[in-house]
């Protein structure tokens, strides 16, 4: 399996790196770039007192289209210039109509390139759109940090394995990168003797990417640091990883959002673009 069609859902011009991102992931894997340039309305319609005039909404639609114009003329100027196959498309939706709108977009992708949700620049509706693709559209989700992505990206890749199916779903999708890594290191935070792996942890994973020709090791660590996050990011920074692959949200989203987690610390530190699927 390849990735043969990459989407990528823009909302604002600011989003270069995502962008640049998208194209190069592309251009490496000679896919399909699909651009989705996203008009966000948001004004809700249940905070307008009965009676409202209709040239309230009617305003904030406007806006939102003439937005998604402008984004989608910027992208078409960037595009042009670049020798892959690509494609754009640009839609108004109010906030709460953004799941159904980037699902239906993201079931047909192999892949989706999108910025972190949690940086300080992006974009209000960044969470939404993640969530989208991931939830919705069942799709891999590369999530690019603000600094886009490493030079030699994919050559040697760090899988986060818990044990859990969001972890299996994450390596199986992120298998076209895994195969043309130079190596790959399948790294345990603290695993339970009481696992289904026991005493090999991640010796029968190891064994599946093997016979796929993956160079892979294995890495078991400690709970040296409250966030497992943290241990997986220290990890990548001493390995010089340039990629991590894990499972997403392993808790509900509202768990996550109210008492924090792996996938929504990842998302808001990490300086290496991260693999998630689930």
């Amino acid at each position: 399996m390849a990735y043969k069609t990459i989407l990528t859902v823009l909302s604002n011009e600011t989003q270069t790196a995502q962008l640049d991102a998208a194209i190069a992931a592309a251009r490496k894997e000679d896919a399909h770039l699909e651009v989705f340039c996203l008009g966000v309305d948001h004004a809700q319609a249940g905070y307008y007192y009965a009676g409202a005039s209709a040239y309230v909404f009617q305003e904030a639609i406007d806006k939102a289209l003439d937005a998604a114009e402008q984004l989608e003329k910027f992208v078409r100027g960037k595009l042009e210039a670049e020798e892959i196959r690509w494609s754009t498309e640009s839609a108004v939706a109010q906030v709460g109509g953004l799941t159904t709108l980037i699902g239906m977009r993201a079931r047909f992708a192999d892949l989706v390139v999108l910025g972190q949700p949690y940086a300080e620049s992006a974009p209000a509706e960044a969470e939404a759109v993640t969530e989208a693709a991931l939830f919705e559209g069942s799709a891999p989700v590369l999530i690019v940090p603000e600094g886009g992505l490493p030079q030699n990206f994919g050559n040697k890749i760090l899988v986060a394995w818990s044990q859990t199916e969001e972890a299996m779903t994450s390596v199986r999708r992120a298998l076209p990168l895994l195969k043309r890594a130079e190596s790959v290191e399948i790294t345990v935070v603290d695993p339970s003797p009481n696992g289904p792996e026991r005493s090999d942890p991640g010796g029968a994973l190891s064994q599946m990417l093997s016979r796929h020709g993956v160079n892979v090791e294995i890495a078991v660590l400690a709970r040296t640091l409250p966030q497992t996050s943290d241990i997986l990011s220290q990890r990548a920074t001493e390995i010089g990883a340039d990629l991590i692959v894990m499972g997403a949200y392993g808790h509900s989203r509202f768990r996550e959002a109210i008492l924090g987690g792996t996938t929504r610390s990842m998302l808001s530190k990490s300086n290496l673009p991260v693999l998630m699927a689930r």
